[in-house]
């Protein structure tokens, strides 16, 4: 059975952190100069107690009041996060009875971060060309900011909360095309939290607060990406992952309406575009206001672009995510929704 991408809607936290107050803790940083770095103006930071749960509850509340959907109708229940509420019960379990989901629906978590948008719309996809669902509400929701060290402008300058709600639907066209995806684990330490899981669990004494040789302090119990080793990551997979998936769907670049491409932060984006020689007009980029929000990033961004009139029925669309794991993945997706009203 072929599915579609029926409806998209983001969420994020109240609370806003600017350019000009992480300028006021670091030393020789100045608004302006984060901004020049990262493209970055400000980003969103979920409140003490409001966990990805929360913010994924209010984007998937903002599709069903949309009229795309309502709760009963969805059969099955995908959460992406790196952040879950518990190590367990199963976030995505607890999302079924906040939402009002039919015990019969089907829920499951899967831990994955810059690439899990693309990895969500493959397993949607597969549930529904294999008769397990009809309907599927795919989550993403992400509240990096509790696993940053307040003095670690590497990342603290990047990285904001977020969540979007993805309804995909069985339809009688193919709008999702065929999926490239990929992993390299030898890399695993180039972005991770290390203490905190069975390999390093936490204990009563607090690990050491270390200073790196650009000033960055963090523990081992906090968000830690080395940059250069990212961004040669980056520049190295993704070329070649925006070659293989035009392959696998028989296309060309120049049949492809709007590039969507995981919103790291702007540096990394423009010289993804500039290297792969892709013109301005045809991609999107959407960070200055809401940071990197991790796997809701592509999500968020399509739903930004859909009303801004950046895309219309009909228009192909690539969807291009890596980072963490490391974790690459990309398709092209026909977009089935119609001209935005709001």
């Amino acid at each position: 059975m072929p599915a579609t991408i029926a409806a998209i809607q983001g969420a994020l936290p109240e609370q806003v952190l600017t350019n000009d107050e992480l300028a006021a803790l670091y030393e020789g940083w100045s608004a302006t100069k984060i901004l020049q770095k990262t493209g970055i103006r400000e980003r969103r930071i979920a409140a003490p107690g409001e966990c990805s749960s929360d913010l994924a509850v209010r984007a998937a509340q903002n599709l069903f009041q949309s009229g795309a959907a309502r709760p009963d109708e969805v059969d099955f229940l995908l959460f992406a996060s790196q952040t879950p509420d518990y190590i367990l019960p199963t976030t995505a379990c607890l999302l079924q009875d906040r939402l009002g989901i039919p015990k019969s629906t089907g829920a499951l978590d899967f831990n994955l971060g810059c690439s899990a948008f693309i990895y969500g719309l493959s397993l949607a996809k597969g549930l529904i060309a294999g008769g397990v669902a009809r309907c599927v509400l795919l989550l993403t929701a992400e509240t990096y900011s509790k696993l940053i060290h307040p003095r670690d402008k590497s990342v603290r300058t990047l990285f904001g909360d977020g969540a979007a709600a993805t309804l995909i639907r069985s339809d009688t066209v193919e709008h999702i095309g065929d999926f490239v995806l990929g992993t390299d684990g030898s890399r695993y330490r180039d972005l991770i939290v290390a203490v905190g899981g069975m390999r390093e669990p936490k204990s009563a004494v607090a690990p050491a607060e270390q200073t790196d040789e650009s000033g960055n302090v963090r523990t081992a119990a906090h968000l830690h990406m080395d940059g250069p080793a990212i961004l040669d990551f980056t520049l190295t997979v993704v070329p070649r992952l925006v070659s293989d998936v035009l392959a696998r769907n028989g296309m060309t670049m120049d049949q492809v309406d709007l590039f969507v491409f995981h919103q790291a932060n702007r540096f990394v984006l423009d010289t993804l575009r500039k290297t792969i020689r892709i013109p301005a007009e045809r991609f999107y980029i959407n960070v200055e206001d809401c940071g990197n929000t991790v796997s809701a990033s592509i999500p968020i961004a399509l739903s930004r672009a859909h009303r801004e009139g950046r895309l219309k029925k009909g228009d192909k669309v690539m969807l291009v995510g890596f980072g963490v794991g490391l974790s690459w993945g990309a398709t092209i997706v026909e977009w089935g929704m119609d001209p935005a009203t709001a």
